[in-house]
């Protein structure tokens, strides 16, 4: 677990790895759906553009999707809404407000909405890879307790092990995972005030890291439940860049004759896929509460991108064929 991986010297800034990983899917999204647009874009900076926009979008659901997730931590302290670079950021309200943002400027610029949207589908995928990987260099979006070979143990202090030393009535969990004796809990800060919290890494003895490091009250191993992510998404985004070569091939035949193969059906597509994939992949992971009928917003919110993916390839499927070219 990185979540810093440099600090900058005299500014004393570090480079978050969430941070990074967000940048580097999105350049790589950018640079691939700039080449699959090639024979539609009148000029490439409205690509570009448009990326950009997208990535502001994204980032701003992403903290507001957070926030509005976690609003009991905000209420004593609202500006910190604002503290963007002590992280706190969440994927899927990313995701939703790029695409929001996207197809409004394609509306605002006049551009073939479909296509473009089926090439963005595309390079959504492939940013969601590096994106998942921040998240297991972060630490956050862990998994449950496994005795897999695979299983990974994160440091002390880490989110994983904040969990599993609590109990989380919001999954219905009312013991810890992890019973850790009282003398690892309550300390007082630099400034003087008691918590009660579990003591920082430094505030224990020798005796008690090597507990917590190699000991018995070390993190369980849990599921790289990020990487299991990161994975589907390099699945979905194989599965969709082919099925968007084969939709492009049928519309350029003069009109497809096989099913789901019009344009905008790669765009539905996506929602399916990753609906799917965050549904099951929720099924393994152990931060978010419960909220409805033993599920997770995520899981809720999965199931209806699934309903809205099958939905619009019907809808797609009945719309008239788009011209060559355009």
């Amino acid at each position: 677990m990185y979540p810093e991986l440099v600090e900058i010297p005299l500014l004393h800034l570090t480079v978050k790895s969430y941070g990074l990983m967000m940048v580097i899917g999105f350049l790589a999204a950018v640079s691939l759906i700039r080449q699959l647009s090639l024979k539609i874009t009148p000029d490439p900076q409205l690509i570009t553009n448009a990326a950009l926009y997208s990535l502001i979008g994204g980032v701003v659901g992403a903290r507001l999707f957070f926030v509005i997730h976690y609003f009991d931590k905000f209420a004593e302290h609202p500006l910190e809404v604002f503290y963007i670079w002590q992280g706190g950021l969440e994927l899927l309200g990313g995701v939703v407000l790029a695409v929001a943002v996207i197809l409004f400027y394609l509306i605002y610029h006049k551009l073939p909405i479909r296509r473009y949207l089926d090439i963005l589908a595309v390079g959504l995928m492939l940013a969601l890879v590096f994106g998942r990987i921040g998240c297991f260099l972060n630490g956050c979006c862990y998994g449950k307790p496994t005795g897999l070979p695979w299983g990974v143990r994160f440091p002390y202090g880490s989110f994983a092990y904040l969990s599993q030393t609590e109990p989380d009535l919001g999954r219905d969990r009312l013991e810890p995972q992890l019973e850790l004796p009282s003398e690892y809990f309550g300390y007082q800060d630099e400034d003087g005030l008691w918590y009660e919290g579990l003591k920082p890494y430094d505030a224990l003895d020798d005796r008690q890291k090597a507990e917590v490091t190699k000991g018995k009250y070390r993190c369980l191993p849990v599921h790289p439940t990020q990487l299991y992510s990161s994975a589907m998404a390099a699945v979905c985004f194989v599965i969709l860049y082919l099925f968007w070569k084969r939709v492009e091939k049928a519309e350029d035949l003069g009109g497809p004759k096989k099913l789901f193969a019009k344009r905008g059906c790669v765009f539905s597509l996506m929602f399916v896929l990753y609906g799917l994939s965050r549904f099951s992949i929720e099924l393994l992971r152990s931060d978010n509460p419960f909220e409805f009928a033993g599920l997770t917003i995520s899981q809720l919110i999965g199931l209806g991108m699934i309903a809205l993916g099958l939905t619009l390839m019907v809808v797609f499927q009945t719309r008239k064929s788009v011209a060559p070219g355009h």
